[in-house]
Order: structure tokens, then sequence, then C-alpha cells
């Protein structure tokens, strides 16, 4: 039994469950997807949450242009990074309504129509209750139920009895007594999500509202006894699922499936395990660099680290011990005064052109110790004003890298659309599990170049290290 609060061994936990279903249902999702011809759209709310698909195009510009020729193309899926998790919940709010107007618009013009995956944060961070709020206000019908799914296995997410932990070694640990609890934006203290959505909904939902899947419901009773309480969901009742593998989620998604046949509309709140699983995709193993045709760079490579989480400062203390690569540090507190901002902009960026141009590997990372505000707002707009900065130095960099990976979830979306000029890409797999590779298109500042979105919280302490190295091998 999970409780709220304690820490608990993953191995004796799984030993106690009721045991999964052992046939994989991928394929009979991947025949009712492209049955139903539906198209699947996932607002990111950074650009990290392609971290389980493959051979799937991203947008980062929503215009009617861009929609109308993506659900005009032959592909089910496609991601729209908004990367609001940057942005204040005013305004977030602001930019879900301008996209979900769009896709009505599109949807009704060409006769095609979409379910909608709002993906984010495998540890309950981002704008719940105003995003998904502003989608059901917006979108052109009733939404029954938001089905709320945060596992991410790639990442180590779990939830059971309503209770969602983070995975470390063989502990489970109550997502609450995290570190991604205390966000100064995202911050909260409940790892039970009734609880939670209660406390995110500013008790406007209690938890007695708030419906739940079990694993039992999943694993005994199955797609009959789940779909039912699908299909009894109503007004936007949200609905919890306990998820501890991927079988779990391929039977919730056939009945939500099913549920969809009779009628119903839901709207995803999940993290990046669901979007394969709702999409019908079937587990591809990692990319591999050598797939890459065509002459290698001279240049080096370069990584830029915005992120601040402890997970991601160990990682960067284990690259850092390997040869071949320069590393600049950028001190925070010099880009938050005006007099000083310019002048670390434009050295870090020379001494970057500099190494990179001797088939150097150059580290460009913020310093470590986190320049936050008690107000959510204030931290918002620093964090907002180191990624522009990291945005101006590779912006000056003038030598082409032989691979770009940014670390952090604001600092790749940042690097992508406004360092590179993205306005599509396409994912081509995973470097290391929960890692996506993307492939810049002709049109950006470094056309078909490896760009490997590395996010905060995601892999061991030698998972960048073993990153780089991969990409250096082809070199």
């Amino acid at each position: 039994m999970a409780i709220a609060g304690k820490t608990l061994k993953f191995s004796e936990i799984l030993s106690a469950l009721p045991p999964s279903p052992e046939t994989s249902l991928i394929g009979e999702i991947r025949g009712q997807v492209e049955r139903n011809g539906k198209k699947i759209v996932m607002l990111d709310d950074d650009p990290t949450g392609t971290q389980t698909v493959h051979d799937t195009p991203v947008l980062t510009d929503w215009s009617i242009s861009s929609l109308t020729q993506i659900f005009a193309e032959p592909g089910l899926l496609f991601c729209i990074l908004t990367n609001s998790r940057s942005l204040s919940a005013e305004v977030a709010s602001r930019l879900m309504i301008e996209i979900i107007q769009n896709l009505d618009e599109v949807s009704a013009q060409l006769g095609i129509g979409y379910v909608l995956i709002s993906r984010s944060d495998s540890t309950l961070r981002g704008h719940f209750d105003e995003e998904t709020t502003a989608i059901m206000d917006t979108i052109g019908h009733p939404i029954d139920g938001v089905i709320l799914v945060p596992f991410f296995e790639e990442g180590g997410r779990y939830t059971l009895n309503d209770v969602h932990y983070v995975r470390e070694g063989d502990a489970l640990i109550p997502v609450s007594e995290t570190e991604f609890a205390g966000d100064k934006t995202f911050g909260y203290h409940s790892s039970n999500l009734r609880e939670w959505v209660q406390e995110k909904t500013r008790m406007r939902i209690s938890p007695s509202e708030v419906c739940s899947i079990s694993l039992e419901d999943l694993r005994l009773d199955g797609l009959e006894r789940v779909t039912a309480k699908l299909l009894a969901l109503r007004q936007r009742q949200v609905c919890i699922v306990n998820v501890v593998n991927y079988t779990d989620l391929e039977i919730l998604v056939l009945s939500l499936l099913k549920a969809e046949e009779e009628g119903r509309h839901f709207l995803y709140r999940t993290a990046a395990s669901f979007v394969r699983v709702r999409a019908g995709l079937p587990p591809q193993g990692l990319w591999n660099p050598e797939k890459l045709i065509g002459k290698p760079e001279l240049s080096g490579g370069l990584i830029v680290a915005g992120s601040h989480v402890q997970k991601s400062t160990l990682q960067l203390k284990m690259l850092m011990k390997l040869n071949n690569l320069f590393s600049i540090e950028v001190v925070v507190d010099r880009l938050l005064i005006p007099d000083e901002r310019a002048g670390v902009i434009k050295a870090t960026a020379a001494a970057a052109d500099a190494h990179l141009l001797q088939g150097e590997d150059v580290l460009i990372f913020t310093s470590r110790q986190l320049i936050s505000s008690d107000q959510p707002e204030e931290s918002l707009r620093i964090g907002q004003a180191v990624s522009s900065a990291l945005v101006d130095i590779v912006g000056l960099v003038q030598t082409r890298p032989a691979w770009i990976v940014t670390k952090g979830g604001i600092t790749s979306s940042d690097i992508a659309t406004r360092a590179l000029g993205i306005r599509r890409a396409s994912v081509l797999g995973q470097i290391e599990q929960g890692v996506p590779v993307w492939l810049t298109p002709t049109t950006s500042r470094w056309k078909n170049l490896i760009l490997v979105i590395f996010p905060g919280n995601v892999g061991d302490i030698d998972a960048l290290t073993r990153t780089v190295e991969k990409l250096r091998f082809r070199l």
C-alpha cells in the first residue's frame, strides 16, 4: 500500500502488485487510431515532451497556414512547442486560447478531427489549472473528463494508490519530498494526486470529486471496468490514473479509445510516456548517431546548460571530466547587472568560437547557485533573463558546431526557436532514455544539425557524458 510521505522500495512494491498482462496492445491501439483518422496534437509546455516519440514533426509555430499544412499531411501525431512553463499563468492561458482557436478553425475547414494532449512535467510542475481551464473554455465541444497521467517510466515517475513517486535507485520517493516540489514558481505540498488537484485548483475541486483508476482496475478488471469508469465522467471531472508500466498505459489507452467511440471527449494532461501509446507508436531502440549520413563536422560540439536542478549539476560535474572539453561558466549574478550583461555575453561567445574552431567541444553552463525570488512572477522573470542571455551567446557564435546539446527545458526551447530559428523540426528518436534528438530543418540557422534536448531531471549522473561520447564517436 502506497502511503503519502513514505519512501517505498520499488522492488518490493512490484512484487506485491497484481501481475500485468503479457500481451502488448499497441498494435490494436494503432489500428484504432488509424481507423478514426483524428490528428493527435500534443501541446508541449517545454521541448522535453518529445522524449518518447520518434519520426514525429514538432512545430514552434501555430499559425493557420502551418496548421493547415500539417493537418493535410498523412501522419497522425504532431507536437506544438508552446514553452508555456516559462510564461506567467495569465500569458500561458492566453496562448492556449490562441492555439485552440487556430486548431478548431483548421479542423473545421479540412473536416479532420483532433484529440488534444496537454503534455507537462512528470514531476508536476506547470500551469495545470490555468491551461486546462483555458483549453476547455475555448475548444469547440464540451470536455467530459480531464485525464491526469504523470507516469513517465523513462524518468522513473510512477503513480501508486493515487500517490505520485520519483524513483531513485530502488527507492520510490513521494514527489512532494523532492526538490521539484520546492520550485519557486510551481511548488506544491501534496504527493497524493487527489490532494494535489485540490491544491492546484485553489480548493475549487475537492479530493472526493476526483475520480481514480487503480492498478487493480487496470490489471484485474481490465478494459470493461476502466471503460465504464471513463464513460461515467461528466462536466470536466478530473480522473487520475495509477500507472507503473507501459502495459498499464496500453490498457488505459484502449479503454479511452472505446469511450471516445461512445462519444466522450477527454482532455489529456500527461507526461511523455502517454503520448507514444496514445499515438499507437511501437517502442524503438535508442537512436544511433552512426545512422547519420554525410561528412562529419571538423568543429567541436556545443553543450549549453541552464538547468539548475541537482541532477543536472551532478551530470555536469561528471561531464567536465572528459578530455577535449572546454568549459565556460556564465555567472548569473553578472547577467542580472545591466552594465555587465553585454560584456559577459560577448566574451563567452568569443571563447566558445575560438575553441569550437580548434575542434574542441565547448560546455557553456550557468553558475550553479539558483538565483530566485519568493514571488513566482519574479522567479520567472529571472529565469527568462538568464535564458535570453544563453540565446544571445549562441546567437553570437559564428562557428557551426558539429552538434548541440541543450540542458533544461526552457533553455532548450529558447535556443531552438530564437537562437536557431527553428519553426519545424523532426524528432529522430532518443539518444538516452527520455532524451530526444531533433534534426533541424533546412530553414534554420544551421540546417540538418543534430540537436539533443536533454531534460534537467532525467538520467543517471553519467547520462550526459554518455550522450556526448556517442555524439563524438561519429567524429
